[in-house]
């Protein structure tokens, strides 16, 4: 009798849940009309890339600066003063800029010819590349103190593989791409290269490649991240190209690298390494910077002191601003922000804030001779690519 009792109670139950789950008497639906709507919609599928082993999940497959938004800071480095760090080639210096006053600060003494502060994949250090000394000199972002200096061979350029596994020296007169441990910086794997000039890359949105600028030879490379392995190699189709900066397009289709002797910027389709296309801009093509908004590039043109914007959707130029008094604007970065873009001014011995919104100079500051490669940090992303701040 209790089995048959418990039983009765339970079928009782499941029928009492049951209607419950429809919406019981009175709700004013069909029986089946509300099964249907109580059932949970399929869920969406995510498209995920399938991405460089190791490397952090791109967050947007059809933006790869999603994590660049305006003041979407790590934790890392939300506690760091924001600062603008200029290399002085020719004055073996770093000047460094509080962007609040647009006053340097501190000069702090380096190696020999300083071309590029670039920061670490991890986003802690920030590496100063002494090209001509052959050295590497660390800062810490945290203080703005100097480190001890680290030997490197000829070390133009410094980049970071996608999955913080490798440094990328971007050895230009030993024709050589250098891979080494990312902290220490031991030399792991050499690339010979046939071209001369070794300079500038970006990485593909999945991180499986990256091309890099030949400067002294203008031609492209196209390297396997995970083999280094050099796997294309270009002439670029104009006599005397000097190719310089490398971006890549939001949504990962194109690559844009500016081209100081061509005047413009050469697009290409990376992942089918054919000949690129020519969109002029300025005398002097040199520097290439995304917005935080992902919906424009700026593109300082050196030879005759203005800055070109790119429109990434409407695929052409929309706006040119001059620099008051002329200028040479080379190498920089945007603030954290998105408002102001700093360059350096390469012949000038200055530096340049430019309003993002407005094209508008909002200050021209004195620096050492030579400023190249300056960095703008803290900056944006979950990590770091090198050069002067490519982050992800």
């Amino acid at each position: 009798m209790d089995l048959k009792r418990t039983t009765r109670t339970l079928l009782a139950g499941a029928t009492l849940a049951a209607l419950a789950a429809c919406g019981g008497p009175g709700s004013g639906h069909g029986t089946a009309e509300t099964t249907k709507a109580a059932l949970p919609a399929p869920a969406k599928k995510q498209h995920t890339v399938p991405g460089l082993p190791g490397m952090p999940p791109v967050l947007d497959p059809k933006d790869v600066y999603a994590a660049d938004r305006p003041n979407k800071l790590s934790p890392v480095v939300k506690d760091f003063p924001s600062r603008v760090y200029v290399p002085n080639t020719e004055s073996n210096t770093v000047s460094v800029i509080d962007p609040k006053t647009y006053q340097v600060i501190e000069t702090i003494p380096v190696g020999r010819q300083p071309q590029h502060v670039v920061p670490s994949w991890d986003l802690k250090t920030l590496w100063v590349n002494n090209d001509r000394g052959n050295t590497l000199t660390p800062i810490d972002p945290r203080t703005g103190k100097a480190g001890k200096t680290v030997d490197v061979h000829d070390p133009y350029n410094l980049y970071f593989t996608p999955d913080g596994k490798y440094a990328v020296v971007m050895a230009s007169l030993d024709r050589e791409l250098v891979f080494r441990d990312p902290h220490t910086m031991k030399r792991i794997k050499t690339v010979p290269v046939s071209c001369y000039g070794v300079n500038h890359a970006d990485f593909s949105l999945d991180g499986r490649y990256f091309i890099v600028s030949c400067e002294f030879s203008g031609e492209l490379l196209k390297v396997d991240t995970a083999s280094m392995k050099v796997i294309g190699q270009e002439k670029l189709p104009f006599r005397g190209a000097m190719p310089q900066d490398v971006k890549i397009s939001p949504d990962g289709k194109r690559f844009y690298i500016a081209d100081m002797m061509a005047d413009g910027i050469w697009v290409l389709d990376g992942d089918k390494f054919t000949k690129p296309t020519l969109l002029p801009t300025g005398k002097g093509a040199h520097g290439l910077y995304v917005s935080r908004d992902s919906r424009e590039m700026y593109v300082s043109n050196r030879g005759e002191g203005t800055i070109s914007v790119f429109d990434f959707q409407q695929n052409k130029l929309t706006k040119k601003w001059r620099l008051p008094q002329g200028g040479s604007p080379d190498m920089g970065g945007v603030s954290a922000d998105g408002k102001v873009l700093w360059l350096s001014g390469r012949y000038n011995a200055e530096v340049y804030a430019i309003d993002t919104r407005t094209g508008e100079q909002l200050a021209r500051i004195k620096v050492g001779s030579g400023p190249h490669g300056l960095a703008v940090y803290p900056q944006p992303g979950r990590y770091s690519l090198g050069h002067t701040g490519i982050f992800r």
